[in-house]
This record gives structure tokens, C-alpha cells and sequence, in this order.
């Protein structure tokens, strides 16, 4: 019984609903290798930390001996997932999905381990299915049900158009669940409707219903809205080990909070301990600079981690970098954001007329070192740790 409840709190870190709670303990306690769904709709090329959330509940489940089922959602990710969209989300070409996809299974394996996951395309069941399978599978749901989902509710009450292939979205998602017989679905906060679907669609084909396990939307950078490649705001696993540090060492002391928890796998009693000793005087920018490190090297080795440690801590002596730096979000102008624009949007300078006087004075540093060029322009996609005087720090998110 202590295994058993020491398996669910495990798994129940860091998740925000399991339905039915009741559920889940049974399935565990049948004594099998369980089947864990998460599904992927492979839209942007590359992963964020954000995706990994849900990526790392799924190594949990692989831990605890039960099989991973890694779906690629090649069929649905041509539909478009209406969930929490108030528009209508253009679908993508089957090209670039199957693009896409490649670079996801790449991705997935840093955190995953191969040989105890099946990656599957949800296309090998719905390019069989045909039209008449379609409409059967349709007349599982009304439109009375559909419109009770959030997003679908505000749209119609707003008057915004709702395409008819939003409504498949849910179903094909649902059908994964019979298709893959799953025992457990995983999804982001949003997802909850979806999930509810394919329980209910497993009991009209005979099957027993999937557990629903639904995870936190993880804020980006800006400590605000969802981590997103299209807000600029997220840290893609692919980027250089020197930039994901950079981006974590610019967030928030409250936001590293919710990231150790969501990100980290260090014990609860590790990050408790942790967070008593900063309300008695330990400086938080050890323990962020502890997660970078964690991070750096999950995906790119812990010597590639250790490097980018050393060159961060080379540009910024050590108590130079206040404990809490307010964080930007700003938007290139082409292949990038000139550096006076930059430094007036983050409050550093009151206009750009005082930007040009503080760089002709060298008194303006991006990332510790000196700026010299009033014409510099900041990458998009890059985020700077921009300084004016002593005492004025921002970080600043280039978004593309």
C-alpha cells in the first residue's frame, strides 16, 4: 500500500486534475504495464520547455515500468487544434507535418528513453477510415455537447465563425484513445475537454475508459502568458546551451519557482528545503543558476552545462545581476530590434535621444558587455540582458 501511494503522489506532482483520481488507483493497482497516451500535433518544427512539462510526466510513467505511447498527431495536426484559439486556426500541409514530426521524435528521445516507447501517426487509423467511418465516428457527439467547450461557447456567443473541421478535432483525438486502447491520457489544462472525449468514445466501442491526467500550461519568459514560439516568450530545447541559460537566468524569482516545479526533477523535499533557505538569506540566483544547469544539461550534456555556466558567470561577475531583473518581450523589426528601441521600451533610458548619450558615455552593456554602436541591432529570437549605469538591468526577449 506505501509503494502504491508513494507511485501516485509521483505521478500527481505537478499535474492539475486526474479524473477519476479513483480511477488511476485501480488501473495501478491491476499489476500491469499500463498504456500512457500523450499526442502531439507536430505545428512548429521544434520544442519548447513548455512541451516538456508533459514530456517529463510521461518519463515518470516509464520509470514506474509503464509503456509510453508517443503519438504523432500527423492526421489531426491537418485539422488544427481549436483548443483555447478564439479564431479559426488555418490547417497546415501534410509536408509540413510530416517536417515537423521528424524533428519531434529527434527532440523527444533527451527525455524519453527509446526502448520503452512506441512513437506512433495517428494517420495509420484515420487515412483507413474513410468517409463513412468519419460520419459514423461524428455521430457519436452533438453539437450541443461540442458547443459546451469553453472556447467553442465564447466564439459562438461572440458571433466569431467556427469551422465545421473544428468539431472533428475533438472526435479524431477521442478515436486515438480507442485506436491505441489507451489506459491513461495526458494533456496540457486546456486539453480537458478533448481527454473527457475519449473516455466517453471508449465506452461506446466496449473498451474501458482512459484515466485523464491534465498538466499546468507553463508561463514563458514574461512570467505571464503560456510559453509560445509565436509570443516569443518560450526557450526552445534546441537552442544553444549558452542561450537557454541566459533565458533562464533573466526570469523572474517567483517564475523560477513554478519552473522548478514543473521543470526540475529534483525531489519536492529538495525544492522545499530550497525555497526555506532563501526566506532565511540564501541569494535565489544560486538556485536559478543550479535549474539552468539541470536543464542546460538535460538536453545538451552536462559538460556543455558546466561551460555555459562559467561563460555566464565570465559576463557577469558574481552579485552584479540584481536577485530580480523585470523581463521584456518586444518584437524585431526584420532581423532585429535596434538597441535604442530596446532600451527605451524597457524603461532603461526615458527616450532614445538619452539611449545614444549613455552608449557615447559606454554606459550601456547587452549580455556584460560594453555597446559601442548606437546602430546595433539585437537578434530576433535571442534574449540580451541589456544594462545602463550600475544599478539599471533588463533581459529582453527579441521575439521574430
Amino acid at each position: 500500500m506505501q509503494e502504491l501511494e508513494a507511485r501516485l503522489r509521483q505521478i500527481k506532482r505537478g499535474c492539475e486534475e486526474v479524473l477519476p483520481e479513483g480511477g488511476l488507483r485501480e488501473k495501478l493497482q491491476a499489476g500491469r504495464p499500463l498504456r500512457v497516451k500523450a499526442g502531439f500535433d507536430p505545428t512548429a518544427p521544434d520544442l519548447h520547455l513548455g512541451h516538456t512539462v508533459l514530456i517529463n510526466k510521461l518519463r515518470h510513467f516509464q520509470d514506474l515500468g509503464h509503456r509510453i505511447l508517443f503519438l504523432i498527431g500527423d492526421f489531426t495536426g491537418m485539422i488544427g487544434d481549436p483548443s483555447g484559439k478564439n479564431v479559426t486556426r488555418p490547417p497546415l500541409t501534410r509536408s509540413e507535418v510530416l517536417e515537423n514530426a521528424r524533428t519531434y521524435q529527434e527532440q523527444v528521445f533527451r527525455i524519453l528513453d527509446p526502448e520503452k516507447t512506441e512513437v506512433l501517426f495517428n494517420s495509420a487509423w484515420f487515412d483507413t477510415l474513410g468517409a463513412p467511418g468519419m460520419i459514423r465516428l461524428a455521430a457519436q457527439h452533438t453539437v450541443a455537447r461540442m458547443l459546451e467547450r469553453d472556447d467553442f461557447a465564447k466564439r459562438y456567443a461572440d458571433g466569431q465563425p467556427i469551422a465545421i473541421h473544428e468539431f472533428l478535432y475533438p472526435l479524431c483525438q477521442g478515436y486515438d484513445s480507442v485506436a491505441l486502447k489507451a489506459d491513461v491520457e495526458l494533456g496540457g489544462a486546456d486539453q480537458k475537454f478533448n481527454l473527457l472525449v475519449g473516455r466517453e468514445l471508449q465506452k461506446h466501442y466496449g473498451q474501458p475508459p482512459q484515466c485523464v491526467l491534465t498538466l499546468p500550461l507553463l508561463e514563458g519568459l514574461d512570467g505571464e502568458k503560456k510559453m509560445s514560439k509565436s509570443l516569443g516568450n518560450y526557450i526552445g530545447i534546441n537552442e544553444p546551451p549558452r542561450e537557454i541559460f541566459g533565458k533562464l537566468m533573466s526570469i523572474s524569482d517567483p517564475l523560477m519557482w513554478r519552473y522548478y516545479e514543473l521543470l526540475s526533477f529534483r525531489s519536492e523535499a529538495e525544492i522545499a528545503r530550497d525555497k526555506a533557505e532563501v526566506e532565511t538569506g540564501r541569494n535565489p540566483r544560486d538556485l536559478k543558476a543550479a535549474l539552468a544547469v539541470e536543464i542546460v544539461a538535460r538536453f545538451h550534456g552536462q559538460a556543455a552545462a558546466r561551460s555555459a555556466e562559467a561563460e555566464f558567470a565570465a559576463r557577469f561577475r558574481q552579485g552584479v545581476l540584481p536577485d530580480d531583473m523585470p523581463g521584456f518581450v518586444l518584437k524585431a523589426e526584420g532581423a532585429g530590434l535596434s538597441i535604442l528601441y530596446a532600451l527605451k521600451q524597457a524603461g532603461l533610458t526615458a527616450s532614445t535621444s538619452e539611449a545614444i548619450r549613455m552608449i557615447r558615455q559606454g554606459g550601456v552593456k547587452a549580455d556584460g558587455e560594453r555597446v559601442n554602436d548606437k546602430d546595433l541591432l539585437l537578434p530576433a529570437g535571442a534574449t540580451v540582458v541589456l544594462q545602463v549605469g550600475k544599478r539599471k538591468f533588463a533581459s529582453v526577449t527579441i521575439k521574430a
